[in-house]
């Protein structure tokens, strides 16, 4: 492995969503049930198996599906059409930890782009000095660090009203905003903006909450927050903030540990993990089989596009198929999509935000 490194190096461990996302899936793979109650009726058909520690996924300049296998330290490039594997990149840092390491992808042009976290020398037993950051991808196992959010966190510590115990936070998910990114971190809960030279800074510090998935729409961020334990649906939401005036406000809520948020057709998404058993410890996974994919309504409600999906962690679309993503490594298509829910007055979302 190559990684040229533009910044100090950094590391953290895992951390409250972290344990959420560790159930194991249950055995062999089920078929989720779609909803049925549009003439378009959605169908999910399973097209991939077997992907190890698979968190997050984007769709490619290529029309392919990326997701990351942290626990093997790899990008992997879906083929759409046929379900068919192949290594995008290798070489990427693992953790010790039960999860983490390649946590998610995204690419701005033709050049992708890993946030990697939970790995570095402050892990017990971990004697490497990787970094808690953003990783350019230069070749098939050749990176660029350019930007070591690890490092900040630890010398820009949350407020003390959050009960955090991990220094340099988790990293979760991101997207690509104007000319860098933004990121959540589902431990310190809250939002950083990186520019492409590496330079980080908060946009918005969060409460009792655990923020996750992430995607925008020009300058206005929509986030999954999975809410505090004991997981009321009424915790789980989408919001939105923008970025220089960042004052969140609901945009839909109702169903528990909401773990990512993206465009489809003529609306805006969610997935939600599932179903929390109740008032658990921190970190008690949600109920097998019980996780959903949701269309946002514009009455701040959710539709159920399909459910009894195994714990899923992130979804991606291309025209009417969504592709969700499961913690036991499947992926999930699910076609139909535009008509699931009935369709939405006024037409997309994206006039409907927009303002």
């Amino acid at each position: 492995m190559r990684i040229r490194r533009g910044l100090l190096a950094g590391a953290a461990v895992a951390a409250l969503m972290w344990t959420t996302l560790l159930a194991p899936g249950a055995a062999g793979a089920s078929t989720p049930t779609s909803w049925h109650e549009s003439d378009d009726e959605p169908v999910a058909s399973l097209l991939v198996s077997g992907l190890q520690g698979a968190i997050g996924s984007t769709i490619g300049p290529d029309g392919a599906l990326y997701v990351t296998e942290g626990k093997i330290g790899q990008i992997t490039r879906i083929d759409l059409r046929t379900g068919e594997r192949s290594a995008y990149a290798t070489g990427l840092p693992l953790t010790l930890l039960p999860l983490g390491g390649a946590i998610d992808v995204v690419f701005v042009g033709r050049s992708a782009y890993v946030l990697v976290t939970t790995v570095g020398d402050d892990i017990p037993g971990d004697t490497t000095n990787d970094v808690d950051g953003i990783y350019r991808v230069d070749d098939s196992d050749s990176f660029t660090v350019i930007a070591d959010i690890g490092q900040w966190s630890l010398q820009n510590p949350p407020p003390p009203e959050i009960d955090f115990f991990l220094a340099r936070g988790v990293q979760y998910a991101m997207t690509s905003v104007g000319n860098g990114f933004v990121v959540t971190d589902g431990h310190h809960n809250r939002v950083l903006r990186v520019s492409m030279s590496g330079e980080v800074r908060e946009v918005e510090q969060f409460g009792n909450t655990v923020p996750t998935g992430v995607t925008s729409l020009g300058p206005l961020i929509f986030m999954a927050e999975a809410g505090p334990v004991p997981h009321e649906p009424a915790t789980g939401k989408v919001v939105a903030f923008g970025l220089w005036n960042p004052q969140p406000r609901d945009v839909a809520s109702g169903y528990s540990l909401v773990t990512d948020v993206a465009f489809g057709t003529c609306g805006l998404y969610a997935v939600s993990q599932g179903d929390s058993p109740g008032d658990v410890e921190p970190g008690a996974p949600a109920l097998p089989d019980s996780g959903e994919l949701l269309r946002v309504n514009l009455d701040g409600t959710f539709s159920v596009v399909a459910d009894g999906l195994d714990l899923p962690t992130s979804v991606a679309f291309t025209r009417n198929t969504a592709y969700v993503l499961t913690l036991n490594g499947e992926i999930w298509k699910i076609d139909g999509i535009s008509g699931a829910g009935g369709h939405h007055r006024g037409g997309c979302f994206g006039s409907h935000f927009d303002r």
